[in-house]
């Protein structure tokens, strides 16, 4: 089976000797929730922004459902759903008109939109505040908001970095119960997090990167060996 997210040698460096990504390899299955986990600054945005093609980079390949990053990003794209830490939405659009631009780009169709967006409306609580001012919504209304419009055109592979930093208890809660539906349905699952305990109870892989390099990955059963992922990670972090 193909993998659905496959990073292979992905290096990127901002200038100097230092790498803020240095030959990162990884493979996330369609069914996976894996966890991308480290410190901050130790690479995790820098390799999720060149998954998604923010981020132009020469070393190495990174393919989603087989088709390069580089030399197919519209493919690429088609089939990827991102969630940045800080969404950044037209605040001059209401919220519905933001989920139907978004919903025009991907060709969704009036019926199927509309189902999506009365689904994860109401399951997120704004449905009754779609009709306002993106300006005028609180940061985790954004979120959700953001997390709404990754939905609607039920993507391959979703791809967020540290989606509940910002989200009150019960959208997180939600949230959750979003990735393990997707899941279930075959979607790849790719997010960075520093908050461990909610990567361990969530995440069937993890990977653990730091100054940039991946120093342990696995399932989340072989790398923690019945230890807690906060065990693992501090003695991973230790060792190197």
């Amino acid at each position: 089976m193909n993998a659905m997210l496959e990073i292979k040698h992905y290096s990127k460096s901002y200038g100097g000797d230092r790498k803020a990504a240095d030959d990162v390899s990884l493979s996330v299955m369609g069914g996976d929730i894996y966890g991308f986990i480290g410190h901050n600054g130790a690479g995790k945005s820098t390799t999720i922004r060149a998954v998604v093609g923010v981020l132009d980079f020469t070393e190495g390949e990174i393919y989603i459902d087989g088709h390069s990053v580089k030399d197919d990003p519209m493919a690429c794209k088609r089939i990827t759903a991102y969630i940045p830490d800080n969404p950044d939405l037209y605040e001059n659009l209401t919220g519905i008109q933001y989920l139907n631009f978004v919903a025009d780009v991907f060709g969704i169709s009036a019926a199927e939109r509309e189902q999506s967006i009365r689904k994860y409306a109401g399951m997120f609580e704004i449905t009754d505040d779609l009709g306002d001012l993106i300006s005028a919504y609180s940061h985790g209304m954004k979120q959700k908001l953001a997390i709404i419009s990754a939905l609607i055109h039920k993507p391959k592979l979703l791809v967020l970095d540290e989606p509940f930093v910002g989200l009150d208890p019960k959208a997180t809660f939600t949230l959750k119960e979003i990735m393990h539906e997707m899941c279930a349905g075959g979607t790849a699952i790719f997010f960075s997090t520093h908050v461990l305990d909610v990567a361990e109870k969530l995440c069937n892989k993890v990977a653990i990167i730091k100054h940039g390099r991946i120093i342990a990955s696995g399932t989340m059963e072989a790398l923690t060996e019945g230890h807690s992922l906060e065990q693992t990670f501090l003695e991973a972090d230790h060792d190197e």
